[in-house]
């Protein structure tokens, strides 16, 4: 959830140097006052043209989306912070409701950038769907299949060269709009793959960098899927020590490695069968859940606190033999992903990451997980017929530079573990790791963080002194006990009239807000205008996510009004939004 609650053709040989020329007369940005949802103030959204093709300068031109959040004061700023989201294939400026306000006190004389990157949002995007969503049995096939990824690359031809949307590119049309824009310098946040583009940015363009921000990390020389399933397992084993910790975990669930063991070895005569919930129908159906989706539905849980607490119960129930948890927790991660921008996951990561994987490698790295190696086999396959870029082995070449870098990073991260950000500032002499108790991925679900999160951000970008933060309230920061029960819950017929009492927008302190909706006979959910979502009843008053499994919502109603509601995301602790007084029942 957002912040409410706190991804055989070899089109030429090129070798990208690694520093970037400056661009010469380039054109200048369109740029119009507009209005973005969860933010306050008036924006600047713009587009800005550059070549497809940057070498060559010649050919198709795409346009560049961005929005600008300017710093408080009528005088015109001339440093940025500019925001690089994950993915790859995450658009930035989804993420802009949510940065502005995380950054609202450390703005001073700094605008806010964010630019999606090519591929990405409006950005000339790479969307290469595979799944049918009339059939839920497809989202659990391989991450990639071959015949997918080749029938998108054809229907993308007449509109992109896909060889020219891995990082070096995206990160020169930043650099470019930074120099249109009149910028000095830049501050860089970025987050899981946003980390690369920040690197990348930094090692092409260093004189134009003040200071770098990260979350989790992703180092050039990663070789992302390689160390997926070593990752993998220790955060599995970080959640397993923090359920024994816990003293109802633990009673509840004594031998969480054990029954881990006990469902995998289910599926030793192939896939088993789960019962889930089908969301369009609001009826339970039964799909074929195989070996590697469940071991990455494990795993994507494992990306918040407010999941990976779920984890001991999901494990417990699949080692007697009820995959439907899992399977559901699964199909929503797929679902996701479906949302993104997958060409520029097969643009990057083929051309910076999988071409430097020997299989016998991802073997000897999977080995003692409970993942395999089939997500390195998977985008292997899939990249043999991605048409991409090939790069030398200087891409992947670390970083090193005396420009401040602070990485925050999860303790149990299973994506960009620790281990990682430890050995990406051994080539900073002014960084500093801190990392985040029982944190994955993401941030949700832990007590005492948002506070802490955002005080230290904010320090950090005022002074650019990594070394020099305060980082003393992170003792505080723990995760609530953990659930014993999977939420889930089955879909109940409500008369539509009903739901629409519960139309209004409700609010948390810190102006987070949920505005729900009655449309095409259900109630949406959006989330500071970064996530919508559908609410499926399970009980007159409480609901379900049908993006969500272990999400629900439940309205409180006081003489016959609705007042509130009460945000529950799985393990995290419960969040009540108060409903504005002047919205009143919808008519």
């Amino acid at each position: 959830m957002p912040r409410t609650t706190i991804c055989t053709l070899l089109v030429g040989f090129a070798v990208l140097s690694l520093v970037a020329p400056a661009d010469a007369a380039s054109p200048q940005p369109s740029v119009r006052p507009c209005t973005v949802t969860g933010i306050s103030e008036q924006v600047r959204c713009g587009t800005f043209e550059v070549w497809e093709n940057r070498e060559a300068r010649k050919g198709r031109e795409i346009a560049i989306r961005f929005y600008v959040v300017s710093a408080p004061g009528a005088a015109r700023a001339t440093e940025a912070l500019v925001f690089f989201s994950g993915g790859p294939g995450e658009a930035a400026t989804a993420s802009a409701a949510w940065v502005t306000t995380e950054l609202a006190g450390a703005r001073d004389g700094r605008d806010l950038l964010f630019v999606d990157l090519r591929g990405t949002g409006g950005s000339n995007p790479l969307p290469c769907k595979s799944a049918k969503p009339t059939d839920l049995q497809s989202y659990l096939k391989e991450f990639y299949t071959p015949a997918d990824v080749a029938r998108c690359a054809r229907g993308l031809r007449s509109r992109a060269d896909v060889t020219q949307y891995h990082t070096a590119p995206a990160v020169d049309d930043v650099e470019e709009l930074r120099a249109a824009l009149g910028y000095d310098r830049l501050d860089l946040y970025g987050g899981s793959y946003g980390t690369r583009a920040a690197l990348v940015y930094l090692r092409r363009h260093p004189r134009h960098v003040r200071a770098i921000l990260m979350h989790g990390s992703v180092p050039t020389d990663m070789r992302y899927p390689l160390t997926v399933p070593r990752d993998a397992q220790l955060a599995f084993d970080g959640v397993r020590a923090d359920c024994e910790r816990d003293a109802g975990c633990r009673a509840a669930f004594p031998d969480v490695k054990g029954d881990l063991t006990a469902s995998l070895r289910r599926f030793e005569s192939g896939p088993v069968k789960a019962d889930v919930l089908d969301g369009k129908r609001g009826a339970m159906t039964t799909v074929m859940l195989p070996r590697d989706r469940y071991a990455e539905g494990i795993r994507a849980l494992l990306y918040n606190a407010s999941s990976s607490s779920l984890i001991p119960a999901i494990v417990h129930r699949a080692a007697q033999g009820d995959f439907g948890p899992a399977a559901e927790e699964e199909l929503a991660w797929r679902m996701t992903i479906e949302t993104q921008s997958r060409g520029v996951h097969l643009a990057v990561t083929c051309s910076e990451d999988v071409d430097f994987i020997d299989p016998k490698e991802a073997q000897r790295m999977a080995e003692g997980s409970f993942m395999t190696a089939w997500r390195a086999a998977d985008q292997k396959a899939a990249c043999a017929v991605w048409p991409h870029t090939k790069l030398d082995r200087s891409v992947l070449e670390p970083v090193r530079s005396a420009v401040p870098l602070l990485i925050l990073n999860g303790a149990y991260d299973p994506a960009t573990a620790a281990y990682h950000a430890e050995r990406l500032a051994q080539g900073f002499p002014n960084s500093r790791v801190m990392i985040i108790p029982s944190a994955g991925h993401g941030t949700n679900g832990l007590v005492g963080l948002r506070a802490c999160y955002d005080q230290i951000v904010m320090q950090f970008i005022r002074t650019a002194d990594a070394k020099g933060a305060d980082a003393s309230c992170m003792a505080s920061v723990h995760r609530p006990p953990f659930p014993t029960e999977f939420p889930g819950g089955k879909v109940v017929a409500v008369d539509p009239a009903a739901l629409q009492r519960f139309t209004g927008t409700y609010s948390l302190p810190g102006a987070d807000t949920i505005d729900v909706r009655f449309e095409d006979g259900k109630l949406q959910a959006d989330f500071s205008g970064e996530e919508k979502v559908t609410l499926l009843p399970i009980a007159p008053s409480r609901f379900r996510l049908l993006e969500s499994p272990h999400a629900q919502i439940t309205f409180r109603d006081q003489d016959g009004k609705v007042t509130a509601l009460d945000f529950a995301d799985g393990g995290a602790p419960l969040e009540t939004f108060v409903r504005a007084a002047d919205k009143g029942t919808a008519e």
